[in-house]
């Protein structure tokens, strides 16, 4: 059964996996490892995002970050591709590179964020590059050092997460370092990789049981939490675009009214946002109708295209450049939406 769409909104919290094509090694030297953290201090301040936890493993690396003005998939797309152009560029290879399209979880941020910080950077030791906790505390492939205030990565916010932990930063940062060792018997830890009760209730076939009786529990293999927060994730999608883009004839009706609404403001006639033409102001406008289009209201490129008048590569590369258009301007997606 496919993955359904991917769930995001800004402040929106991720567990985020991506793994190597066929479980295949995507580090194969320190040059390759500092290529992908060169790539994080790059793209995720500028996309406003706030990396709280990360482990890079042989054949796969796990982020837990939330999201800012930029969505997951612009700032995952922008931080894979770049790194896979440039690792078979550096080892000769072509060909796909990571396993089918990453996985992430959205996740319950008061029941898991902690968990979920230790479960990430518990991985080396589980996977059994580090002999012992000791050995973990200085691992540099993780975030799990920068927590014990051993190493400095600025584009790892460890603030918030020792915040979690007491006001006196030498205590949390003992607290944490406790919290984590405490982890260590609690093994793989299978309930963490969503579906919100499912894994922890037993499996699919366990909330089968649950569904027949009284009660109802609401889960989604794309969320990590409780019954009420998955519940409530996604009765806020069945309310919000995807709703609303089934409303508007193949998004048509959609795009004219963006195009009047941006066009009004950058003064600029809805006929020129939507007639292909490549002057600067009009490429800009329309990178900030895909922005919407996309993220906003939940529309395929290729509807987008068709709508505007300009190839899918166009739409793909507006989309990406509305994003940061938003951000300077100060605009809010939510404004958009109607």
């Amino acid at each position: 059964m496919p993955r359904g769409p991917r769930l995001d909104a800004e402040g929106a919290l991720h567990h985020v996996m991506v793994r190597g094509l066929e479980r295949r090694k995507i580090f194969l030297s320190r040059i390759d490892r500092e290529d992908l953290l060169r790539r994080f201090s790059l793209i995720l301040p500028k996309a406003g995002a706030r990396l709280y936890a990360w482990s890079l493993l042989p054949n796969h690396f796990h982020l837990l970050l939330r999201t800012g003005p930029v969505g997951l998939s612009s700032v995952m797309r922008k931080i894979l591709t770049g790194y896979a152009t440039s690792f078979n560029r550096r080892h000769r290879r072509s060909g796909h590179f990571f396993q089918n399209r990453y996985k992430s979880i959205l996740v319950e941020e008061e029941a898991y964020l902690l968990e979920l910080v230790r479960y990430i950077h518990l991985n080396p030791l589980r996977a059994k590059l580090v002999k012992g906790g000791e050995e973990l505390g200085f691992y540099p492939w993780s975030g799990h050092a920068a927590l014990l205030g051993r190493r400095d990565y600025p584009w790892q916010d460890c603030r918030y997460v020792l915040s979690q932990m007491g006001k006196n930063l030498k205590r949390a940062r003992e607290a944490y370092g406790k919290f984590v060792q405490e982890g260590v018997s609690r093994g793989r830890r299978p309930e963490l990789v969503g579906g919100g009760l499912v894994r922890s209730m037993g499996g699919w076939e366990k909330v089968k049981e649950l569904r027949r009786g009284r009660e109802s529990w609401a889960h989604d293999e794309r969320v990590l939490g409780s019954s009420e927060f998955v519940e409530s994730v996604l009765k806020e999608i069945d309310g919000g675009r995807e709703k609303k883009i089934l409303g508007a004839k193949n998004g048509l009706e959609v795009l004219l009214r963006l195009a009047e609404e941006v066009g009004s403001k950058m003064h600029l006639s809805r006929a020129e946002m939507m007639g292909g033409s490549r002057r600067r102001l009009v490429v800009e406008g329309r990178n900030l109708v895909s922005y919407v289009a996309v993220h906003g209201y939940g529309m395929t490129s290729t509807h987008v295209a068709r709508g505007l008048n300009v190839s899918i590569q166009s739409v793909i590369r507006g989309v990406d450049n509305g994003a940061e258009g938003f951000r300077r301007r100060g605009w809010r997606l939510q404004d958009f939406i109607k």
